[in-house]
């Protein structure tokens, strides 16, 4: 899959000698460890300042960002510019409630609404479409698709964004979601390990504890990851605390139990492992900004997002830098992570193409594309139901 940011030609510019990357200073390279949420439609003093002092290793943008299809590319080409190495763009698209693009492109069905098709060629289709909507606003990574199991217990908070309780079903349509997004250029991310299908707490606002143990997580929330490992280039750790596994009442974004020893080590994942916004109020209640971005590295991760204060990633950036000067462990665990960010990157980076800016009739093609596959969902279904009442 190439890996391309718009108007810039990739290739990573970093190196050191044992992973191909040459460390050109240590706090440019602890930016690698970030990507960053930001106010705004367009570039500014502020955030170029912002961009340049930090060097992330990606951005994300939410609606707040996004007015337009072709001030979107542009927004996202200007902040390219700020950055030396290529730049992870990022967004939450699913689908459904989580659909950034709603305004600019039209509303793409959600997970359960495709799975309820129970077409494999749907499922991947819907990779694929949103894919080329991410593709052609200048988005290489979609922060989806979701592996939370749809169980009762988590169904106010889920909804539709999950499809099934099952999760060898999971696994069926994520991988055919996954092969439409790869087909359209673009990265996809399975979020929220190791589970949030029994969180009965939405962790945007507090923390949530899941009452059950190892054993069971192994054997029914954790498959899609066992089993997707080599397929998914990032995994996404969630704020929920697993007291029956950890012992505490620690998220599983801070726990090395379950980054290092359970994900990495026991389930083998060597792709790149990002923490959900570090700004949420299931994290932030185990510490401050600072203490949880060092924390998610200290645990084994490698992306800390953190999605919207400015504040907020000024003062984890510093406290990254601190702690890596006091502390010579954590400078290698830092190190690690950059590394494996920056050769993720090379690897990615194939060919020197650039994203041309969308013009209103990819735009209008895209839209029509987008309702197109709208309605034969809702045919699909609609088909389905009436086979099950013959059946019945």
């Amino acid at each position: 899959m190439r890996f391309q940011v718009p108007g810039t030609a990739i290739g990573v510019l970093v190196q050191d000698t044992k992973s191909g990357i040459k460390m050109r200073d240590f706090k440019r390279n602890i930016g690698q460890l970030l990507i960053i949420g930001f106010d705004g439609t367009k570039m500014s003093p502020r955030l170029a300042s912002l961009l340049t002092k930090i060097q992330p290793a990606g951005v994300i943008l939410f609606a707040r960002n996004i007015t337009g299809a072709e001030q979107t590319h542009t927004l996202l080409r200007e902040c390219q510019k700020c950055v030396a190495t290529p730049l992870f763009t990022c967004v939450d698209l699913e689908g459904g409630t989580v659909d950034r693009f709603r305004n600019v492109i039209g509303s793409a069905p959600s997970p359960a609404e495709v799975f309820a098709t129970g077409r494999r060629a749907l499922f991947r289709k819907h990779g694929r479409v949103i894919g080329e909507n991410c593709r052609a606003l200048g988005i290489n990574v979609d922060f989806a698709p979701v592996l939370d199991l749809a169980y009762e217990a988590s169904r106010a908070v889920m909804s539709s964004r999950a499809v099934s309780d099952d999760p060898n079903q999971v696994v069926i349509y994520a991988r055919e979601f996954l092969r439409g997004l790869g087909d359209a250029g673009v990265l996809g991310c399975g979020k929220h390990f190791p589970g949030l299908g029994e969180a009965t707490l939405d962790t945007h606002h507090e923390l949530s504890n899941v009452e059950k143990p190892l054993r069971k997580l192994w054997q029914e929330d954790m498959v899609p990851y066992r089993k997707l490992r080599r397929e998914l280039p990032m995994f996404m750790v969630s704020h929920a605390a697993f007291p029956a596994v950890t012992k505490e009442r620690t998220p599983a974004s801070l726990s090395k139990k379950w980054i290092t020893d359970i994900l990495r080590q026991k389930i083998g994942y060597r792709g790149l492992i990002c923490s959900d916004d570090l700004e949420m109020g299931g994290v932030l209640a185990a510490g401050s900004i600072e203490q949880v971005m060092i924390g998610h590295i200290r645990a084994g991760g490698d992306l800390g997002l953190i999605c919207h204060r400015e504040d907020f990633i000024l003062r984890a950036h510093e406290a990254l830098v601190r702690e890596a000067e006091r502390d010579g462990r954590f400078a290698r665990r830092v190190r690690e992570s950059a590394r494996r960010v920056l050769a993720f990157k090379s690897k990615k980076a194939r060919g020197r193409g650039r994203h041309t800016a969308p013009t209103s009739v990819r735009v209008e093609k895209l839209t029509r594309q987008l309702w197109e596959f709208s309605e034969e969902i809702r045919l699909a279904r609609l088909a389905r139901a009436d086979n099950k009442k013959e059946c019945a």
